[in-house]
């Protein structure tokens, strides 16, 4: 399954949950640098995705069965794969930092793999609202929990 998502959100980051985000904390980022790093933070049940403009968020997402057999890193600057715990059977895509929900699929619960490929992050401004930003999301049920940096971006930018 494909479905495309196309939505705001602020301080350069959106969530993907399955309870609404009742995880969602201030000051749960206890190590800012790992998220700035990884691009990605996560919880039992929520993913913190590190964007590369402010507030515009585009993207598609695929459900598989099974991981790709093979990818190609090259038209990507980050890729990176985390863990959701899916127990309603719905994935939300909640903005920040009001964690309203901006997108909503239904999928079969269970564990994910969950691999965030961002691209055009060096093309973006962090402080501006529109940027040509694009993510590709890919979610797999998966025992793994390990969060994997598979390509790393390694320009720099500012911290949040």
């Amino acid at each position: 399954m494909k479905r495309e998502f196309d939505f705001l959100t602020f301080y350069n980051t959106f969530y993907l949950t399955s309870d609404g985000g009742t995880e969602i904390k201030q000051g749960w980022f206890d190590d800012i640098r790992s998220y700035e790093a990884n691009r990605l933070f996560q919880l039992k049940n929520i993913l913190a995705v590190k964007t590369g403009s402010y507030g515009h968020i585009k993207g598609e997402i695929y459900i598989l069965n099974q991981p790709a057999d093979s990818y190609d890193f090259e038209n990507y600057d980050h890729v990176v794969e985390g863990y959701l715990e899916v127990q309603s059977g719905s994935l939300q895509f909640l903005e920040c930092p009001g964690s309203q929900l901006e997108y909503k699929i239904d999928i079969t619960p269970g564990n994910y793999s969950v691999r965030v490929y961002s691209s055009n992050l060096s093309t973006t401004d962090i402080d501006e609202m529109e940027g040509n930003d694009f993510y590709k999301i890919e979610m797999w049920i998966n025992a793994e929990k390990e969060l994997k940096v598979l390509k790393q971006f390694t320009e720099s930018y500012k911290a949040l």
